[in-house]
């Protein structure tokens, strides 16, 4: 299990430690008893999508969470955000924890911290205008604003993110992909946030429309000063867009580092094949020509984790301790944290 790491980075605006989430899948008692050689058995199983993450978060950097579907980055966020309880660990905001609060307590950091979800087309209600959408966040979280100023406030952040003031009255189902998740964006910056959950934001947008997004989700950034924990599979976006990356698999992270130094020299042989699945025109950033890392086998089930590190078995560096003992999140000479024996034996 990777151990949280006792050097807390300056700066810190939130930290997770140790962070494990199980989702049971056994359904009731019924379903979880059976006969086996004329014996009563009861077998409990869970998904373990989260599997003792620990990592900090700076105040004003944009922190990309990759891997691929089913590693559970969507899971990562909804957790810290607190629509979902922790199975284990803790997550601590600005050093106040909050994994334990209940609704009211939560009440004051939901005004600190927001979420982008991925689906513009699901996210907003139907039923509700644009304005009453955006007035909605503000009313709650500031009762005693007159309306005015909410109506002025409205408007502000509309322009802001490139929506016109004048589709207040409009309907969601009257705007593109595009326009609704600025329109998501909006609601997100009504409460003025400081840390944002993007999760997959540009995934269900045209190509057309995504480096417009990634734009304005940049320069709120840069006038708001926001931190991003950014979600998402698409490495070409995690290079333009973030300043630390992450890479997960089957609920672990496996390396973590300042996006352009990883990108530059990946460790990890996990990192290494995800790289190498970017299409390149040329010389590749390992400096040799492109050449695509094919990975051995299935990845496994997070019902069933394999012992030890659990990409051992399509790991084409493992040796018997990777399939034994669970490697540590640990830093490299060049600053990038990595959890694989073999780097630390300088077998790769």
């Amino acid at each position: 299990m990777q151990q949280p790491q006792s050097n807390i980075l300056p700066n810190t605006l939130l930290s997770v430690k140790n962070l494990n989430k199980e989702f049971n899948v056994s359904g009731g008692l019924l379903d979880q008893l059976s006969f086996q050689h004329g014996k009563l058995i009861r077998k409990k199983e869970s998904v373990k999508a989260i599997n003792g993450i620990s990592l900090d978060i700076l105040k004003g950097e944009a922190l990309c969470l990759v891997g691929e579907s089913g590693c559970g980055k969507t899971t990562v966020g909804r957790t810290i955000m607190g629509l979902l309880s922790p199975s284990k660990g803790t997550v601590h905001y600005r050093e106040q924890r909050i994994d334990n609060l209940n609704r009211s307590q939560l009440l004051p950091y939901r005004k600190h911290m927001q979420m982008i979800f991925q689906n513009p087309y699901a996210s907003l209600n139907p039923r509700k205008t644009v304005a009453t959408t955006l007035l909605e966040p503000i009313r709650f979280h500031f009762p005693k604003m007159p309306q005015a100023q909410q109506r002025q406030k409205v408007e502000q952040v509309m322009e802001s993110v490139g929506v016109n003031a004048n589709w207040g009255p409009r309907f969601p189902h009257e705007f593109s992909g595009g326009q609704r998740q600025r329109i998501s964006i909006a609601r997100v910056l009504m409460v003025d946030p400081e840390f944002i959950v993007a999760d997959e934001p540009i995934s269900a947008l045209d190509v057309s429309i995504q480096a417009q997004v990634l734009n304005l989700l940049m320069q709120a950034r840069e006038d708001r000063g926001l931190t991003y924990l950014f979600i998402t599979h698409d490495l070409s976006v995690v290079e333009h867009f973030g300043t630390r990356v992450a890479v997960m698999y089957l609920g672990r992270i496996c390396e973590l580092g300042i996006t352009a130094e990883v990108f530059s020299s990946p460790r990890h042989p996990y990192t290494q094949a995800l790289l190498s699945a970017i299409p390149k025109l040329g010389q590749s950033n390992l400096g040799r020509k492109s050449k695509h890392i094919k990975l051995k086998g299935e990845v496994p089930t997070p019902i069933n984790l394999p012992s030890g590190c659990v990409f051992h078995g399509r790991c084409p560096h493992a040796n018997q301790r990777c399939s034994d003992e669970i490697p540590e999140l640990n830093n490299t000479s060049s600053g990038i944290q990595i959890a694989c024996h073999a780097v630390e034996e300088n077998r790769i």
